[in-house]
């Protein structure tokens, strides 16, 4: 990796060689920035497709109900998204300082995180001393050990809500933009291979064994993200925009980011469009395990489920990314989410068995991997460059607004129905066909406004 100015003057046999701001990048370059970014990206799987599956485990393991767990496992992240979320995105694009303006907001996170992480590993311990300490007024071992793991849970996503107001941003200004479909292809097969291995090997072992599967992910989670922040360099900013008188207080820039964000209807739609398939994609996600249970399908054969939908993705991943450089990710992720929502239409209709829902879930599993493939760089080819991280965070609102809602609406219903879980299937089936309509609506917006070729974000 190296960096250039604009007046260097290439040999005239120079190898080929990539821009982006003020960072030119060999072939050799553009792995080692690959490399390293991959190491945080082991770290951000952990946290996506890890994490989640366990703690649900643990919720229903200690006696949580369906609208408590989706209330932990939905709700608080997205609440601390909201909250968040958009005052680091905007004071990460707005930063200039030596390690750049993401690095820093990066960096912070990663002892909560890991710490989090060891705390969950040790709530039974804790739990037991907890009872103890309170005594008669305590409300039983299994709830006390319940509230220690949901405040490591808190803690611990906290923690990456910082850190994934600005990921984003570091990937958008240190990778060219011309690579950026192929590179999160490359990116979604490594985090999927250790998801598969994950899955395959240790998931049916997860609730006898959670505490050192705890240790395990606090451990990797904190070498990964400090090695990228150590070898991932940024490159030169151009200052940021002088702000206007009182927009320097905190309501002038609540005022400020306001504006920007939400004051063209354009970027509502793209919110909107983008939003959707994370939330359809929720209702079958965090109640699969119990679906599954229901149907008396054993854990280890679950597990073996998941790694089976990682794999197909795995090996789909770079094509995909090809595809969305090619005919650009707007058209492909509106593809993928029709074929998601024809898919859980017949989840729906015919999951009445284990083996039966046990096709519908893996199909899910590969559709929605394909989406998220598919609309990896979506964000990073509509928002403007300058600000992209608080635009990042508005998309991020929207989304956390719709699965706060969503995955407690869908859980309080599955109570109300005595845990019919073909309703899971059915509600994400509803809201991807809203996704497809709004973004037909967006693609329309999108080629007035120049298409793949000469787009460029409205002010």
């Amino acid at each position: 990796m190296s960096r250039a100015s604009a007046t260097d003057s290439p040999a005239k046999t120079a190898p080929p060689s990539w821009k982006v701001g003020t960072l030119t990048y060999s072939a050799f370059g553009l792995g080692a920035l690959t490399f390293w970014l991959l190491w945080g990206d082991v770290a951000w799987a952990m946290r996506e497709r890890s994490v989640p599956s366990v703690m649900q485990l643990l919720f229903q393991k200690f006696g949580a109900s369906n609208l408590v767990s989706g209330l932990l496992i939905a709700t608080l992240p997205y609440t601390l998204v909201l909250l968040i979320g958009p005052i680091v995105s905007f004071r990460s694009d707005r930063h200039r300082g030596p390690w750049g303006r993401r690095i820093p907001y990066l960096a912070v996170h990663i002892p909560f995180a890991v710490l989090s992480m060891f705390a969950v590993a040790a709530s039974p311990q804790l739990g037991q001393f907890l009872h103890g300490f309170l005594g008669s007024v305590s409300p039983g071992l299994n709830l006390c050990t319940l509230f220690i793991i949901a405040m490591g849970w808190a803690v611990f996503e906290l923690a990456t809500v910082v850190a994934n107001a600005v990921f984003y941003g570091l990937i958008n200004d240190v990778v060219p933009s011309p690579l950026l479909g192929r590179f999160y292809g490359v990116f979604r097969a490594v985090s999927l291979l250790a998801s598969i291995l994950f899955n395959y090997y240790v998931f049916g072992h997860a609730e006898q064994h959670f505490p050192l599967i705890f240790v395990g992910i606090g451990l990797v989670y904190g070498l990964s993200f400090t090695m990228m922040c150590l070898r991932v360099k940024e490159g030169e900013y151009p200052p940021p925009a002088t702000p206007a008188e009182g927009a320097g207080s905190f309501f002038g820039m609540v005022r400020t980011y306001g504006r920007e964000c939400f004051g063209n209807p354009y970027y509502l739609w793209v919110f909107v469009a983008t939003a959707l398939p994370w939330v359809s994609f929720i209702a079958v996600n965090h109640f699969a395990v119990y679906f599954a249970k229901s149907l008396s399908m054993d854990m280890g054969f679950y597990g073996k489920c998941l790694a089976l939908t990682y794999a197909c993705s795995l090996v789909l991943s770079y094509p995909l990314g090809m595809l969305a450089d090619r005919f650009h990710p707007l058209r492909t992720s509106i593809a993928t989410i029709f074929l998601y929502a024809i898919v859980t239409a017949g989840g729906a209709i015919f999951s009445q068995r284990a083996e039966i829902f046990a096709v519908f879930f893996v199909l899910h599993g590969i559709l929605s991997g394909a989406w998220f493939t598919s609309a990896a760089s979506l964000p990073l080819r509509l928002f403007p460059k300058a600000n992209f991280s608080q635009f990042y965070s508005a998309l991020n609102m929207f989304i956390g607004l719709g699965i706060m809602m969503f995955g407690p609406l869908v859980g309080q219903l599955l109570d109300l129905t005595h845990k019919f879980y073909r309703l899971t299937f059915m509600a994400s089936s509803l809201v991807a066909f809203l996704a497809v309509l709004a973004g037909l609506v967006v693609h329309a917006k999108f080629m007035k406004l120049g298409g793949p070729q000469h787009y460029q974000p409205p002010a």
